[in-house]
């Protein structure tokens, strides 16, 4: 099996989408749109930097939308799916559900592999 398009192109965008504060943040927001503290409080152990970084690296990839609500006392921001975005969350929950399905077996070849080498 050959994978489809140019590697050097498709790279990047793998290691972004398989980044797991990404795809935490993606199924989260696949819900509804979401404040910044809201995503936080959801995504358990993630820094605000980290949030942060995510969130910026998703709106630049077109697949977060941020809208700022100046009207409101005080200002808010709300983060939602794009277009683009909510089309990740399908392949997301499948990949979500081979882990699930095959957690344990991979940590058993884990396990024998590092008694392996030692």
């Amino acid at each position: 099996m050959s994978v489809p398009g140019d590697c050097e192109r498709i790279s990047p965008i793998l290691s972004r989408v398989g980044d797991k504060w990404t795809v935490l943040v993606i199924l989260i927001l696949s819900e509804e749109p979401k404040r910044y503290n809201q995503i936080r409080r959801e995504v358990e152990n993630i820094s605000q930097r980290m949030l942060t970084v995510t969130l910026r690296g998703l709106e630049r990839d077109g697949l977060v939308m941020r809208r700022v609500f100046a009207e409101k006392n005080p200002p808010w921001v709300e983060y939602s799916l794009t277009e683009l975005g909510h089309t990740l969350v399908e392949p997301l929950l499948a990949l979500c559900k081979w882990a699930s399905t095959n957690y344990l077996l991979i940590e058993e070849n884990a396990r024998n592999a590092e008694a392996t080498c030692n």
